[in-house]
């Protein structure tokens, strides 16, 4: 009997622009640390630095697309996290500057939108939906941006609705005009500037990655509150892991509520009196420069301390309820986020990548084979997929304790990638009779050295 294999191959991404980001060296694609790689259905993104290059792998979707962003030079600027937007026929790439500006790009290469979210280097882009179940009312869809200290979420329907108005504009237009002088140089929002919540979350330190796991009830004094409170976790060198409770509201407590209303009548009184004092020093305007956006209020929860220990990678679960968590020290721990407990760890496992997948382990056997069989979301069991570099295998272990149920060799310079998030995949459209088939999560391997992309199969 013959072995089962235990990846399909889809496509291959080799092509000589790959020489532009690296490719031809031994390792080029886990080596460079500059070196970013975003996954979709059918394209594969890749920034190294100062170049974002936009490859099609599938036959259906072969395009090719370099773009190379405008950045600072005096700042010295360049790309830091990447990352795509998907929304029906809408694909965009997303990326983060050192300076703390989020630009987003057409598949043409066109700068659609240009926003800042706060002055720093800009770690790590999330594009997460969760499902509306019992403990949620309603689905919800963000995108997270991730700085040293700071957190900040941009809703998905803010997001969709930029996106929404960029492509009927430029659609309505006749598709071989080409763009003007005036188009180019028009203002980097055009199209309305993206809303979104900043919180600091540099209590225990500054984080090396942070992820917003999703709601959580108000704090006990605040039971009456209609706002909406999100839970964070961050990773970082000072604490392996801390959580914060995270409000919408500015205001710090009942008596920073209190000043807010009274302070700014004081100073209101205090500047009336000193514009009769100091009359010279309105004759000379000038132009206000752009402030950060002010913080929201960021509770602190708890925080594992464990020197030398430092944490280095996150990864979210789909409803965001376990996470795992990589360390300095070749451990990874599995964070159940909403008791704030770890629930099960691995040692040895120096420089992994960890992600979350979806694999048939409940399906009934007993079901007769020769009828056709369509499985459906509880069939599967959340698994996660541990790649372990330095042994050449990726691991599958059932969550949350169950066993492992797969070793996979894979070659040396390999990764692995998940495509992201697609936007209105957890709602069902309006009138639909029949229930869309369920689409489970999947991990994707990109070997290095030939460029092929497989995916690893759903069977145990």
């Amino acid at each position: 009997m013959a072995k089962r294999s235990q990846t399909t191959e889809l496509g291959c991404i080799a092509c000589e622009e790959l020489s532009e980001v690296g490719a031809g060296k031994e390792g080029w694609l886990v080596d460079d640390p500059n070196l970013l790689c975003a996954l979709d259905t059918h394209a594969l993104a890749l920034a190294n630095r100062f170049l974002i290059l936009v490859l099609g792998w599938t036959d259906s979707d072969g395009h090719r697309t370099k773009i190379l962003p405008d950045l600072s030079p005096i700042e010295a600027e360049h790309i830091t996290a990447i990352e795509w937007l998907v929304f029906d026929e809408i694909r965009v790439v997303v990326a983060g500057t050192s300076c703390g500006y989020l630009l987003i790009y057409s598949l043409g290469g066109h700068l659609i939108h240009k926003q800042l979210i706060y002055p720093g280097r800009i770690l790590k882009i999330r594009v997460r939906g969760t499902k509306r179940d019992l403990t949620q009312d309603a689905s919800s869809e963000e995108v997270c941006v991730v700085l040293p200290g700071v957190v900040a979420r941009c809703d998905g329907s803010d997001v969709q609705s930029i996106l929404h108005r960029w492509f009927q504009e430029t659609h309505t237009q006749f598709w071989d005009r080409k763009p003007k002088k005036g188009d180019l140089e028009a203002p980097e929002t055009p199209y309305g500037r993206l809303p979104y919540q900043l919180w600091n979350v540099s209590k225990y330190g500054s984080c090396a990655d942070a992820a917003i796991t999703g709601t959580m009830p108000p704090p006990l004094m605040e039971l009456q509150s209609s706002q909406r409170y999100y839970c964070a976790v961050t990773i970082g060198e000072d604490a392996v892991i801390s959580a914060f409770r995270l409000s919408e509201d500015k205001s710090s407590s009942l008596v920073g509520a209190i000043l807010s209303k009274v302070m700014p009548a004081t100073f209101s009184t205090i500047a009336s009196f000193s514009k009769l004092i100091w009359r010279s020093e309105q004759t000379s305007p000038r132009k206000l420069d752009v402030k950060p956006q002010p913080f929201a209020r960021a509770s602190p929860l708890t925080c594992l301390k464990d020197h030398p220990r430092k944490g280095e990678k996150l990864t979210l679960s789909p409803s965001g309820t376990l996470a795992a968590i990589t360390d300095s020290l070749g451990r990874i721990l599995l964070l159940d986020t909403q008791a704030l407990v770890v629930v099960r760890l691995w040692k040895g496992y120096r420089d992994a990548c960890c992600l979350f997948m979806e694999m048939l382990v409940n399906r009934d056997t007993t079901a007769p084979s020769s009828s056709y069989y369509e499985p459906v979301k509880s069939d599967y069991c959340l698994c996660l997929a541990i790649h372990a570099p330095r042994k050449g295998i990726i691991e599958i272990w059932q969550m949350r304790t169950g066993p492992r149920l797969r070793i996979i060799q894979c070659v040396k310079g390999a990764k692995i990638l998940q495509p992201t998030y697609r936007f209105g995949s957890s709602r069902i459209s309006p009138g639909s009779s029949r229930t869309p088939p369920y689409v489970p999560l999947e991990v994707f391997l990109l070997n290095g050295d030939s460029g092929q992309i497989s995916v690893l199969n759903r069977n145990p």
